[in-house]
Parts: C-alpha cells; sequence; structure tokens
C-alpha cells in the first residue's frame, strides 16, 4: 500500500502541476504573463524531477502506467507490484483532474470545452490539428524515446544520481516537440484523469493515449533488453 499511495502522490503532483500550469497559466488571457509552451513543459517536466527524488526510493517514481509495463515486460517488476503502481497511477491522475475542475469553477471565464483541463487529443479544432496518424506517431515515438532515456539513466551504464534530472528533461523536450501535435500525453494515466471530467472528443479519442505510449513504451523495453541487457 505504501508504494501504490507513493504513485498516486507522484501522477496526482504530475498532473496538478502539468495540466494546472497549462490551463491556468499556460497562455496570456488566464493570467497577468501566460507561460507559453516552454513554461508548460518545464512544468510537467519539473514535476517528474521533483517526484522522482520524492518517491524514486520507494517506487522508482514510474507515475505512469507506460513505464510500469514497460518495466514488466523488462523483467524489473513484478506483475502484483505493476497492478498496484497502474492502480495509484490512475487514481492520482484522476483525484488531480478532479481537484483542477473545482479551481477553474472558481474563474467566471471557465466553461468545459471538448478537451478542457489539459485534456490530449488530435484534429479539427485541437492545436495544431494534426491528424489521427500524426497523433499515433508522435506518443508512441516519443514514448519510446522517454523509455530509452529511463533505462538507461537507471541502469549499469548511467549515473543513478542524475537519472532524476535526465528524465525529467527528456519529458521537457517531449513536450516541446509533442504540445502543438497532441498537447503531449506519453502516459495514459496523466489522459485519463482529465478526460474523464472533460468528456466529448476527449474521452473518445482517449483510446490513442493509451495504446500508442503503451506500444511505445514495450517497444523500448524489447530494444533495451535485446540489445544493451546481454551478457555480451
Amino acid at each position: 500500500m505504501k508504494k501504490l499511495f507513493a504513485e498516486l502522490i507522484g501522477t496526482f503532483s504530475l498532473v496538478l502541476f502539468g495540466c494546472g500550469a497549462a490551463v491556468i497559466s499556460g497562455i496570456s488571457e488566464t493570467g497577468p504573463a501566460g507561460i507559453g509552451l516552454l513554461g508548460i513543459s518545464l512544468a510537467f517536466g519539473l514535476a517528474v524531477v521533483a517526484m522522482a527524488y520524492a518517491i524514486g526510493g520507494i517506487t522508482g517514481c514510474h507515475i505512469n502506467p507506460a513505464i510500469t509495463i514497460s518495466m514488466l515486460v523488462a523483467g524489473k517488476i513484478k506483475t502484483g507490484e505493476a497492478v498496484n503502481y497502474i492502480i495509484g497511477q490512475f487514481i492520482g491522475a484522476t483525484l488531480a483532474a478532479g481537484v483542477l475542475y473545482l479551481i477553474q469553477k472558481g474563474s467566471p471565464a471557465f466553461s468545459m470545452g471538448e478537451w478542457a483541463l489539459g485534456a490530449n487529443g488530435w484534429g479539427e479544432g485541437y492545436l495544431g490539428q494534426y491528424n489521427m496518424t500524426s497523433a499515433f506517431i508522435a506518443e508512441a515515438v516519443l514514448t519510446f524515446l522517454f523509455l530509452f532515456v529511463i533505462f538507461a539513466t537507471t541502469s549499469k551504464f548511467g549515473n543513478g544520481s542524475m537519472a532524476g534530472l535526465a528524465i525529467g528533461l527528456t519529458l521537457v523536450l517531449i513536450h516541446l516537440v509533442a504540445i502543438p501535435i497532441t498537447g503531449t500525453s506519453v502516459n495514459p494515466a496523466r489522459s485519463f484523469g482529465p478526460a474523464i471530467f472533460a468528456q466529448g472528443k476527449a474521452l473518445t479519442q482517449l483510446w490513442l493515449f493509451i495504446v500508442a505510449p503503451i506500444a511505445g513504451g514495450v517497444l523500448a523495453a524489447l530494444v533495451w533488453k535485446g540489445l544493451f541487457e546481454t551478457k555480451e
């Protein structure tokens, strides 16, 4: 239960800080100075850095079902433990989206749109209006690279003390590329929480943000295990 709650708190923090930055501070209309694309990217990345050093010693700080499933495929975590992690992650993300909704309700300018609360999406009406194929490729490939960095920095080849920073900065880079395409998921739980409250297209498009990150993460696990963890 300690590990479940650690993952819950970590994922809660990621979604509240990241999506909160996007929804509340991301554009100038919502405050005295919008933080923009770079600011939102930093919010997600720094949230991961903070949680990596806070709960890394308890769970490894997955706070992402795609990471947990990848670790399971790579043989670095047991099935029962993985299930607990994922339950905590989805609960944490949903609670964070709920808190963000309650905060946003206090603003007279707030209205629940198709992709409210920082929900991920694609297509007409969503940010860069990229199509589904572009969205799937971006999410799968960027999750693959994200997991490759995680496997490498936490392995015997990496520097364990700097892993949290490297992983967080990688997430910043991922957001800088993917925000205009999908709003950046690479994390099924992060997409699930806001979609549950936003409903509409955010909910109908949720499948992509579950399937693509998991596919990219599993591929990274297979590549890492097959090429870098051999005896040779």
